[in-house]
């Protein structure tokens, strides 16, 4: 897999950085923007910092040739001779004037209590970190690379060194004093690079590079250099130990990867051994190796994978340096970069470093070191968090701090390229610090909102902001600012959190704005607790829309449901009354607001004139009939209101038959012409209407009945009766009118008129039994009158008077048998006798009430006496007896 170039990764100064960077990193991100790459990005592995503190300070007198990491602190070795203690902030914590001339290389211990470094002016100098302890030894030819024991302080003092002079010299401290010194290897040309690591000690000269086993003293393997690349002077090798037994030689455009090991055991990565020393016990395997396009300025292990320091030579530098060794010219070089790598030389990513003055340097003014890690146990460059490793990057007036990037630089690469919802999965899934949620939920929100995705963020808020109740006022009132609140107002939380009331008066005053808002307007005030805001300011927002074109029913429904929070009962009944609300009548009861309903009765009735006549008559003390006569009479709202009023008016009236009289007139009228029915209950009962104008309504409207009742009450019986046979042609209904007046020459002339229609007569016949003797209708009756069914009828009332004669006997007989038996009953009460004696007040006046009362029921059966008499003569003189 090969990883397209990246361009120049923004580097921060650390504390304490050269301020004057800035400018030149400025135009270099106005570069990188150019150089986009059209296909999508790819996140990058590591992250990049200049080393701020005191290195800017120390830089811009001297310049930086060579650096060393151990666990606790970095050395600096620079060109002047001097050797500076850093914190890894770059914070100088010692200097040691070592040397006169530049330093080429520096060694820790194992514990980081002693350093070695080794300088062209032909020393090497050890120093103690936190004693007095220094050693100084000559040379007289420039030294390049030193390596401490890494046991030093425990065995010997021992280290090695080599330079010019081509010999690896091994010193150990003598017990008596003084240090013995022993050529490992000599002849082979100059020593360029040395590195130890537990008993092994590798070193590379002009031959190539070796390893020695310090332990057994012997040597390990030989490794050629590579064919065909410039000479160390020009482009040094670099060697690292990943760990205990994997070394890592770049040199040139070559990278080989050698495992040191004990048995015949096939190699790493399936490549078998292919270097061993004769007779020993330990031997190399070249587990990795591959060809680089570029120079190689350093290399370190990341996990399974490879930091390179790569230098990118011109064409024309390139052939200069193999074929004539002429130092190229200044001025033209590349920028370095960063390539992580597999060991097959798979790139994953690459990175361009703008390092300071890069125009200007070769392939050997650089240096890459790492901090001591445990890079084998951490495969795919994956480490705890304060565990990655950290790299740095030396030009003569720059340092660059790599490590990998971690979580949090994760989410912000997907911020920066607009993955929001990546990067709030990952805050989500534990990456990073918690409080990177806000920041992660801020940034997406801004994000929606720049695209004018309003309401998926107004959606994405809940989750985004959680419960904190700053960020929720700060996006309300962020909304609000650009006009968009009311589609965020279905998400803003009432509780957990619970917002500041005035965020949401601001969310309800923004939804009156719009008609299209009203309908959430209202939903929202039913839903909300009304303690959570006042509804003072949400009503000034409403009130003056109120006989404006933007005023709804749902806007003045959601202004009642206001005005009840606001406890405004009564402008909120004017509300519900108004849109007709079927709750009105519930709200009236529940708040005793019936002296408000004055003015409302329309609106009532409209909405339910059942219940509201009934609410009316309950309350007719507080509002009188006239009131809600006057307005059901003059309203302008559509709707029956003559009905209306004939509701009220006969429910008033079955009631009270008089409160309602002043306007019995009207109520004529209005049963005449809904409940016809009614009229004559009505004309019976009240006393209070005109006979002359409700004759006038009944005539128009035919009510025959009605006039009949009217003209007998008008004392126009004669008219009434002609009506009735007339019109109604109901002789029944004649004979009882006729029976009802008691007037002799009325029969005469119900006789007169019926004797006009043959018909009648015979029905005439039929109704007058008990009334009119039969006999005497039938003697006026004209000659030769034709009467439809005259036998059967005359049978008829023959046999009707038979049995009407036969029920009276009967009745008789059986009121003078009741007779007997109560005066039989009542004499043998009489014969008692009367008990008189002395006795309190109270038992005295009961047998005098006892005595009364049998005295009273004597006296009942002595007045009954004549009545029995009347029926029962022939025993008259014995009952008199009994009387006596």
């Amino acid at each position: 897999m090969s990883a397209a170039r990246r361009a120049h990764p923004p580097l921060q100064n650390g504390a304490g950085g050269d301020d004057g960077d800035d400018e030149r990193d400025e135009e270099e991100e106005d570069g990188d923007e150019e150089l986009e790459d059209e296909a999508e990005e790819e996140e990058p592995r590591l992250k990049y910092q200049r080393l701020g503190g005191s290195v800017p300070a120390i830089l811009s007198t001297d310049a930086a040739a060579s650096i060393a990491v151990a666990d606790r602190m970095v050395a600096l070795g620079t060109h002047n001779g001097t050797l500076h203690i850093l914190d890894f902030q770059g914070n100088q914590v010692k200097e040691i004037a070592a040397h006169t001339a530049t330093i080429n290389d520096i060694s820790f211990d194992a514990d980081g209590e002693y350093i070695g470094s080794c300088s062209d002016d032909g020393t090497v100098a050890i120093s103690s970190l936190f004693t007095d302890e220094k050693l100084k030894f000559e040379y007289h030819r420039p030294m390049k690379a030193i390596a401490l024991d890494p046991n030093y302080s425990r065995n010997y003092r021992r280290f090695a060194t080599g330079g010019l002079a081509g010999q690896v010299l091994v010193l150990t401290k003598k017990t008596w004093g003084g240090y013995h010194k022993k050529v490992l290897r000599d002849g082979e040309g100059p020593i360029h690079s040395m590195k130890w690591r537990a008993d092994l000690l590798a070193w590379a000269n002009n031959a190539g590079v070796k390893v020695h086993d310090m332990k057994t003293d012997k040597g390990i393997a030989f490794i050629e250099r590579p064919k065909g690349i410039p000479r160390p002077e020009f482009l040094l090798p670099h060697l690292v130990w990943q760990d205990d037994t994997v070394l890592v030689i770049g040199w040139g455009t070559s990278v080989k990867i050698a495992a040191i090991r004990t048995d015949l055991s096939q190699g790493l990565n399936g490549i078998q051994r292919t270097i061993a020393a004769v007779g020993s016990e330990k031997y190399v395997d070249i587990v990795g190796s591959f060809q680089t396009g570029y120079h190689i300025s350093g290399i370190a292990p990341f996990g399974d994978l490879l930091v390179v320091l790569a230098y990118i030579p011109d064409e024309d530098e390139n052939e200069k340096k193999i074929s004539t060794s002429v130092t190229p010219r200044q001025g033209t070089a590349q920028c370095p970069e960063i390539h992580l790598v597999s060991w097959k030389n798979d790139e994953v990513t690459t990175d361009a470093l703008p390092i300071h003055g890069y125009e200007h340097y070769k392939a050997k003014d650089y240096a890459l070191a790492h901090a001591p890690f445990s890079g084998s146990s951490n495969a795919g460059g994956q480490w705890a968090a304060g565990d990655e490793p950290l790299y740095y990057i030396v030009s003569p007036k720059d340092i660059v701090v790599t490590k990998p990037r971690d979580a949090e630089d994760h989410i912000a690469w997907l911020l920066q390229h607009d993955c929001h919802e990546k990067a709030l999965a990952a805050v989500e899934a534990g990456q990073g610090r918690t409080e990177l949620l806000d920041e992660v939920g801020s940034r997406y929100l801004d994000h929606l909102i720049i695209e004018r995705k309003y309401a998926e963020a107004a959606q994405r808020c809940p989750k985004l902001l959680r419960g904190s109740p700053s960020a929720w006022e700060r996006w309300v009132f962020h909304f609000a600012h650009l006009r968009q609140l009311p589609v965020l107002v279905p998400y803003i939380p009432t509780e957990n959190p619970q917002l500041s009331d005035t965020a949401y008066e601001v969310a309800l005053v923004a939804l009156t704005t719009n008609p299209s808002f009203h309908e959430l307007l209202l939903t929202t005030v039913k839903n909300w607790p009304p303690t959570l805001y006042s509804a003072s300011p949400v009503i000034s927002a409403i009130e003056p829309q109120l006989n404006s074109s933007l005023m709804t029913d749902t806007l003045k429904e959601a202004l009642a449901e206001l005005y009840v929070i606001n406890s405004q009962h009564e402008k909120a009944l004017s509300l519900y009354a108004e849109l007709l609300k079927p709750e009105v009548f519930e709200f009236i009861e529940k708040y005793n607001l019936h002296d408000a309903i004055h003015d409302k009765v329309v609106n009532l009735m409209l909405l339910d004139s059942k219940r509201t006549v009934h609410l009316l008559i309950q309350h007719r003390d507080i509002i009188p009939p006239y009131e809600v006569v006057e307005q059901l009479l003059h309203s302008n709202k559509t709707g029956d209101k003559r009905y209306f009023l004939h509701l009220y008016l006969h429910a008033l009236f079955e009631i009270d038959i008089h409160a309602g009289k002043d306007f019995h007139d009207m109520q004529v009228e209005l049963y005449a012409d809904y409940e016809p029915r009614m009229l004559l209950p009505f004309l019976r009962t009240s006393q209070h209407y005109r006979l002359d104008k409700a004759y006038e309504i009944f005539a128009q409207r035919e009510l025959v009945r009605e006039q009949v009742f009217v003209l007998g009450r008008m004392g126009n019986a004669k008219e009434a009766l002609s009506t009735i046979i007339n019109k109604l042609e109901d002789i029944e209904e004649a004979v009882e009118f006729v029976t009802d007046q008691h007037d002799d020459e009325l029969w005469e002339e119900l006789i007169r008129q019926c004797l006009q229609k043959p018909e009648m007569v015979g029905m005439l016949l039929e109704h007058t039994v008990g009334n009119l003797d039969p006999l005497y209708i039938v003697s006026l009756v004209p000659d030769g009158l034709e009467i439809p069914r005259l036998r059967d009828r005359l049978v008829k009332i023959v046999t009707d008077y038979r049995t009407e004669t036969s029920l009276r006997n009967g009745c008789n007989d059986i009121l003078k048998a009741d007779c007997v038996n109560l005066l039989v009953k009542y004499y043998h009460e009489a014969r008692r006798g009367v008990y008189m004696a002395s006795m309190d007040e109270e038992v005295h006046g009961n047998r005098v009430d006892d005595g009364s009362s049998r005295a009273r029921h004597i006296r009942h059966c002595v007045l009954l006496l004549p009545c029995i008499s009347s029926v029962l003569p022939g025993r008259w003189v014995r009952l008199n007896e009994i009387k006596q």
